[in-house]
């Protein structure tokens, strides 16, 4: 089985990613959620990060294994990322951290590569990279982790497009926290 492109994100009632300053604290996951995260995270066979997301995971998770004061789904969660091969998408980077591989071009055919591979799924992190992947054609589904709040304004989960994209619903998940997962795939493609 060919590897399929999951687009997946915390996002506000209103459609916003990041808060008015650019913040993710809004979203911040409780142990229920990051238990899930941790699941899908260990279902994935490769991370597509843009610079900015890739700068704020590489911040904390490379070692936050080696915190034993954090909670065991927290530790859980920076052996499974740290594990996974990474695939940085930047031109301004120099230089990325251990498991990861910085691309500079060819956006269209690292990704059309990779995804013609065998395997389970791809995640693609970062608005502008999910963006210009989705505007290639190539995400296969679409997961919004819908929070109880209403940013007013931010970074959006989705880019303005040439064309609509077709969905499909797939699965629907509410957690105790309020927050409702809406995962959907692209029309046509059960």
């Amino acid at each position: 089985m060919l590897s399929k492109i999951q687009y997946a994100f915390n996002v506000s009632l209103d459609g916003f990613i990041e808060d008015a300053q650019g913040s993710l604290d809004w979203s911040n996951p409780d142990e229920e959620l990051h238990r899930h995260f941790n699941q899908k995270e260990a279902e994935t066979d490769i991370f597509l990060y843009g610079r900015r997301l890739y700068e704020i995971m590489a911040g904390f998770w490379p070692t936050a294994d080696q915190d034993l004061s954090l909670p065991a789904y927290i530790l859980e969660y920076a052996r499974i990322w740290n594990a996974k091969p990474k695939l940085v998408f930047s031109k301004s980077l120099s230089e990325v951290g251990p498991n990861s591989r910085l691309v500079r071009d060819d956006l269209a055919g690292e990704v059309r590569r990779l995804k013609a591979q065998p395997g389970k799924s791809i995640s693609v992190g970062g608005a502008e990279l999910a963006a210009s992947v989705m505007e290639l054609g190539l995400i296969d589904e679409y997961s919004l982790y819908i929070h109880p709040v209403i940013l007013g304004g931010g970074k959006p989960m989705f880019p303005a497009l040439r064309q609509k994209i077709d969905l499909e619903l797939v699965e629907t998940q509410t957690f105790t926290s309020g927050v409702v997962l809406l995962r959907y795939r692209l029309a046509g493609e059960g």
